[in-house]
């Protein structure tokens, strides 16, 4: 697996990041729901970082909620975009004519597997240390604080949309990563609950896919 993953990501085909250095910190993107950018810090999803979203249960509407940001990284000028969007052990296989419609070719996705959390940890650090991802979602049960400051570090060596999709019950642990909110099915959306966020405190978002 070690091999094969190195081979894609160095292949001769993929954009590469000028000058090689680390990115700068800050850049966002707008998430395409203006309530949840309102209480954002910089009206929007911060790239070159970790950012974490907690589930009661796969299929809530995580990805509904991030579908306008990836489809606004996949319209971006090759210049300024990355040319993968990966995804890390999905616990359903993408559509992809389902995410074609949404505006996300289907020859730029990148699906990894891996059974064992090792290894998973190891391909996500990885693909983000090569620069070549406009996204990198990622479905992780068990990490440890020291792999994810790890992969914080990983995600700063480019301007990749980084999300992590951890149970809810990781609410109450400490986690360096920039960003995190609970997701929850709401009365007519999405119920969020930002728990971290830079220079701001908790907030609540009610109805988030439904505005």
């Amino acid at each position: 697996m070690n091999g094969s993953l190195q081979a894609l990501l160095a292949g001769a085909d993929l954009w590469r990041a000028r000058g090689g250095g680390m990115a700068a910190t800050g850049a966002c993107r707008p998430s395409g729901w203006p309530r949840l950018d309102a209480e954002l810090p910089g009206g929007g999803w911060p790239l070159g970082t970790l950012i974490e979203l907690l589930l009661p249960e796969t299929g809530v509407g995580e990805l509904s909620l991030l579908l306008p940001v990836l489809r606004g990284l996949a319209a971006e000028p090759p210049t300024h975009a990355r040319r993968w969007f990966a995804w890390i052990t999905p616990p359903h296989a993408p559509y992809p004519p389902a995410l074609a419609q949404g505006g996300i070719p289907a020859e730029r996705l990148l699906l990894i597997h891996a059974a064992q959390s090792e290894d998973r940890l190891w391909a996500l650090e990885q693909t983000l240390q090569s620069g070549h991802c406009a996204a990198v979602l990622a479905w992780l049960d068990r990490v440890d604080d020291r792999w994810l400051r790890r992969l914080k570090l990983a995600a700063q060596c480019g301007q990749t949309l980084t999300v992590l999709f951890r149970p809810l019950r990781h609410q109450s642990s400490g986690s360096p990563a920039s960003l995190r909110l609970t997701l929850e099915p709401g009365a007519a959306g999405l119920d969020l609950a930002v728990l971290k966020r830079r220079g701001g405190g908790p907030v609540r978002v009610h109805d988030v896919l439904g505005a």
